[in-house]
């Protein structure tokens, strides 16, 4: 950040009093602009032990298989985004949703909150930022094709805890960065 977005004037890069971070101040207008996580809401859909994936019509990761999510808007709660991103990327609606996982990525300053829910009916189509949607069972899953790590982690504790019916909430942190699967014989 160069320039101060209150009155325009330039920015300095230091710690304010009181605080322990490097913040862009203006001294001019005496602004303190703080950076805060972005915050990523989404559903896992599942019907008669399937669920429901969308292939990305956006970067980043255009055509990879992801649940649908997006960034939480203002004046909403984190289920309202939720519901709201599952509508507009699979037409659907979805009945009680619980919250599933929350995973931390510190390295890019991002929070994914995904919540566990049922289809209210067999009903969905590709909204504009999918390119299709489908229902997997575990085997089907495209794994090689998800989009982000987060989406596998969240699918992998979903399979796992569908053995015992118990679906407690997890609080998890990523040190890894986001990147899509690549295969190992490619490389060779």
């Amino acid at each position: 950040m160069n320039y101060c977005n209150h009155c325009g004037k330039s920015v300095d890069l230091e710690i304010p009093e009181g605080d322990t971070r490097l913040r862009h101040i203006c001294h001019s207008c005496d602004t303190i602009h703080y950076e805060n996580p972005k915050i990523i809401v989404g559903t896992l859909p599942t019907w008669d032990n399937k669920v429901l994936l969308c292939r990305r019509a956006i970067e980043p990761r255009k055509g990879l298989w992801t649940l649908p999510a997006g960034f939480m808007e203002n004046a909403e709660t984190t289920e309202e985004g939720a519901r709201r991103e599952s509508y507009e990327e699979a037409t659907i609606k979805l009945q009680e949703l619980q919250l599933y996982t929350v995973i931390s990525l510190p390295h890019i300053s991002q929070v994914y909150m995904f919540y566990l829910g049922e289809l209210e009916s067999e009903r969905y189509t590709a909204g504009i930022e999918s390119l299709e949607v489908q229902l997997f069972s575990e085997a089907e899953i495209p794994w090689d094709e998800l989009a982000f790590n987060v989406v596998e982690t969240t699918l992998r504790h979903y399979f796992s805890d569908r053995k015992t019916e118990y679906f407690p909430t997890r609080n998890l942190v990523q040190q890894t960065k986001i990147t899509p699967k690549i295969n190992d014989s490619a490389l060779k």
